[in-house]
């Protein structure tokens, strides 16, 4: 009889506490929305940020802000969502770099459970470069000539732990190369000593590798997601020769856990026709990017999924921060 009230008033005090949430929800938002951007302005986490905190104001009704908190790698500024009441009036962008901060760093909160997914935003590929002069014209010839010059060949990273070094890591594994990584001070640095030929490889982001592309100042080999990008049909991806092998870059937007679920569901839908405005689909197509909706479920999942992928990289390559 004891357990029996005890599992009735448990059922109680969840059906209460779901009447709260959905009342919270009926009447959200009642004050102005934070999203947090845990970089310094300018980066394309705070372009997807402002971008989506206009349009959330125009169809929300409520001012919904921006407010850049940056510091160690992106962790000050998702300690700061993840402390915040749960209430749906504070957010963080999340980026790729926020799996790899798991991989990286001792963090001040748990990466999939300290938060409640909302969306994920966008997605968007990386490319394969090499110097005009190698002489390979595929992800195959590379690998080939990887294999017969083992340690002889360099790819060029913007530091130590960023999401280039972390996808050349991934390469290396999923190929069983030898390729040395040439760690520089940001990633403007690298790609000027991979189109002089100083460095012969370089792992990066497309949208800011289309324009030496387009000029013949790098070789492209491949896109880094696992189909083809409409931004350059005819390159390959790498999972064409390498199955699997996927680093791409990606955006997404999570409030603090224990957010009520009726509020992240609004959160998701608001969210969800503004991705799918065609502004905003041009505005990802400028970042080389697609939209990408997700329930809350499937986004979780995914950012799951990325931790423990580049937690197991950085194990097996024995990547540090430093």
């Amino acid at each position: 009889m004891l357990a029996a009230g005890v599992i009735m008033a448990l059922h109680a005090i969840n059906a209460r506490a779901q009447d709260a949430g959905y009342e919270a929800a009926k009447n959200y938002p009642a004050k102005t929305i934070r999203i947090i951007v845990p970089f310094t302005p300018g980066g394309g986490n705070d372009i997807m940020g402002r971008v989506i905190a206009a349009k959330m104001t125009e169809r929300l009704g409520r001012q919904t802000v921006v407010e850049n908190r940056p510091g160690a790698d992106g962790i000050i500024g998702a300690d700061v969502v993840a402390k915040a009441p749960p209430d749906g009036y504070t957010l963080l962008i999340v980026s790729v770099s926020y799996a790899m901060n798991a991989a990286l760093h001792k963090l001040p909160y748990d990466p999939v459970k300290s938060f409640a997914p909302v969306t994920q935003i966008g997605l968007g590929p990386g490319v394969i470069l090499v110097t005009p002069t190698l002489p390979v014209n595929s992800v195959k010839q590379l690998i080939a000539l990887a294999k017969a010059r083992p340690g002889q060949l360099h790819y060029a990273s913007s530091g130590i732990g960023g999401v280039n070094h972390f996808a050349g890591e991934l390469f290396k594994l999923a190929t069983m190369t030898d390729i040395v990584h040439v760690p520089y001070k940001g990633g403007g640095p690298a790609t000027v000593d991979v189109m002089a030929g100083q460095v012969e490889i370089l792992f990066n982001a497309l949208t800011s590798s289309l324009t030496h592309i387009r000029s013949g100042k790098l070789k492209v080999l491949a896109v880094s997601s696992l189909k083809r990008s409409p931004v350059l049909p005819n390159v390959p991806a790498a999972a064409e020769t390498v199955p699997g092998y996927e680093s791409v870059i990606w955006w997404g937007l999570q409030a603090p856990a224990g957010t009520p679920p009726a509020i992240i569901s609004k959160l998701n839908s608001e969210i969800g026709a503004i991705l799918r405005d065609p502004d905003m689909v041009k505005r990802l197509e400028a970042e080389a990017a697609d939209v990408v909706v997700t329930s809350p479920e499937v986004f979780g999942k995914f950012v799951a999924d990325e931790v423990a992928k580049w937690i197991r990289v950085a194990t097996t390559a024995r990547i540090s921060a430093r």
